[in-house]
């Protein structure tokens, strides 16, 4: 092996940088070329890339986001686009393709696998919901923004006797929302994964006012409800004033935690020695504090990353 290529795809996640970083020097220091795609499967259609050098990724290890940039691309969703995105790796003399991304990149790493590019996929998506994966490149930064937005919040609804309710991102998972809950005291955490009844969040709030308690949280992940939607049953019905907050994509960026930058490390080094190692059609993955790959075709087969239990457990205990 010679070459290989490296893309970020789908919406970013800070880490994503820590990860180029590692595929780009580990492949160097093993006498690899690195192609690095711009714009992510969109970018490799159109055939925009750049040779990447040590030089290349100096500095970024602090900058959230992705500095091969990132876009959706529709083409890769049929057979026209999978098999002219495989040609034009082979055009390249790319002998080997480490995408890094959530769930529709990965099915895209997949696709050029079964093509007969090997690709070995990274899992990058805040909402931790890969299975396969006990976090994903992302999740920790993501969840030490909405910590800090959280804070700053109590700080406000404290001082003026209100419930804030919080929207964070989640589309089919509610670990974002239930870890945040339980890291910052929130009194509920709803989630796409559990039943919720707005009477009896009410009550509940109710009660706390009567107790004289001074303020109240309400996380709700965006595939369980619409913040708007949860503010406007509760208004006027549990004693504190209502307010809420959006994060929406804050919650994507900033520099990466610590755990980020290591995990983005460790998941780009691996993947490297994957391909060298003949490996295709994989995912890296963390389990149980060790690094190790799994079939794609396993890692889609088994559905949708069910919720820690840990955490869920902890919510059910702390929270409310």
């Amino acid at each position: 092996m010679r070459r290989i290529a490296v893309l970020t795809s789908g919406g970013d996640s800070s880490g994503m940088n820590a990860c180029v970083r590692a595929v780009v020097r580990k492949a160097l220091s093993e006498n690899l070329e690195v192609v690095g795609i711009q714009k992510g499967y969109q970018g490799l259609i159109d055939r925009q890339y750049q040779i990447m050098s040590s030089r290349s990724v100096s500095g970024i290890l602090q900058r959230g986001g992705t500095v091969l940039h990132s876009a959706r691309c529709k083409a890769m969703m049929d057979e026209a686009g999978q098999k002219l995105a495989a040609e034009n790796l082979q055009g390249l003399g790319v002998e080997g393709l480490i995408v890094i991304g959530g769930e529709g990149s990965l099915k895209g790493a997949q696709s050029l696998h079964r093509k007969g590019i090997p690709a070995i996929g990274i899992p990058a998506s805040i909402d931790n919901d890969i299975p396969f994966t006990d976090m994903s490149l992302g999740v920790d930064t993501a969840l030490n923004n909405i910590i800090y937005a959280v804070d700053c919040l109590k700080d406000t609804a404290s001082s003026h006797s209100r419930a804030f309710v919080v929207e964070c991102m989640g589309r089919n998972c509610g670990y974002l929302t239930t870890a945040a809950a339980v890291a910052c005291g929130a009194e509920f955490a709803i989630i796409p994964e559990a039943p919720f009844s707005v009477d009896e969040i009410c009550e509940c709030l109710k009660s706390r006012y009567r107790e004289g308690r001074d303020n109240a949280l309400i996380l709700v992940a965006e595939g369980a409800a619409r913040a708007q939607n949860i503010a406007d049953q509760i208004k006027d019905k549990i004693g504190f004033e209502t307010r809420l907050m959006v994060l929406g994509h804050y919650q994507r960026g900033g520099s990466p935690s610590v755990f980020d930058r290591l995990l983005g490390a460790r998941f780009g080094v691996k993947a490297v020695e994957g391909l060298l190692q003949g490996q295709s059609g994989s995912m890296v993955g963390l389990a149980c504090g060790g690094v190790c790959c799994t079939p794609l075709e396993q890692v889609f087969q088994s559905g949708s990353r069910p919720i820690d239990e840990v955490i869920l457990k902890l919510a059910k205990t702390l929270v409310i």
